[in-house]
């Protein structure tokens, strides 16, 4: 099998990821076109044998934490992640990448070891620096766009749980966009595709034509939005979601736009 088809599978998600440590589309995305380029120049640096997704993640995160790739623009409409990207720096790298690729990714402890080249005794202690980081954020407005009841009613309970507010559900496009303007929420979770045939990304587009607020959106097909060929969010949750990856999105996304609040 070729090294190309071997780690075809695994692109999408790396992208995930590197836009979730990056905090924007056009680094993660050149983090990743890094990683490639690498190992066309060198081949011999992806192993023969092993788990091939852990040496993908393994080889980013060499890159990150050996290469700074200067971006010029950073091509996204959404101007918190403008924001996101010249504050990143501040969080501690190890911590956030070990959070990232346990709750988001579903490494086990011994995988985010062999990936961050550190003792697996290290891991429970970045995970809990990272944690730490991420629970002093406050309690904000979080509106959902879910056409399914009971996905909507276990995200709503998730996202009550962290200590934030719900401010209303939509089932469609025209929904979200009326809950969006009498609420006025500080973070919305969006699904994909909606209870009319209507796109969430078309409801979330228009929400945020005037205002920019951190978007997560939830697919049962993350593979269509990350190509890597246009705009794309820079948190995505697959269903059927882990809790605990949404929750630290949640944390993720708003300690983005926290710090910059902080910081002016």
């Amino acid at each position: 099998m070729s090294l190309s088809t071997r780690i075809a599978a695994h692109l999408p998600y790396l992208r995930r990821y590197a836009r979730a440590v990056t905090g924007s589309q056009t680094s993660g995305d050149a983090y990743v076109a890094a990683v490639l380029e690498t190992l066309i120049e060198d081949v011999s640096l992806f192993p023969e044998d092993g788990d091939d997704k852990v040496a993908l993640y393994k080889l980013f995160s060499r890159l990150f934490g050996s290469t700074t790739i200067e971006i010029e623009n950073i091509d996204s409409p959404y101007s918190w992640e403008k924001r996101a990207a010249a504050n990143l720096m501040a969080l501690p790298a190890k911590p956030r990448q070990a959070f990232l690729l346990i709750s988001l990714e579903n490494f086990s402890h011994e995988e985010t070891a062999a990936i961050l080249e550190v003792d697996p005794d290290v891991v429970p202690g970045l995970i809990d620096e990272a944690s730490s980081e991420i629970s002093r954020q406050v309690a904000t407005d979080i509106m959902i766009i879910e056409d399914e009841p009971l996905i909507a009613m276990d995200i709503e309970q998730m996202v009550e749980s962290l200590g934030h507010r719900v401010t209303g559900i939509a089932r469609t496009h025209k929904e979200a966009v009326a809950l969006y303007n009498s609420s006025k929420p500080r973070m919305v979770l969006a699904d994909i595709q909606l209870a009319d045939g209507s796109s969430g990304i078309d409801a979330v587009n228009d929400i945020l034509e005037h205002d920019s607020i951190p978007v997560i959106f939830i697919t049962a097909f993350p593979e269509r939005l990350l190509t890597g060929e246009r705009p794309e969010p820079t948190f995505l949750v697959t269903k059927p979601f882990n809790p605990d990856m949404v929750k630290a999105l949640i944390s993720q996304a708003l300690f983005f736009q926290e710090t910059h609040e902080e910081a002016a």
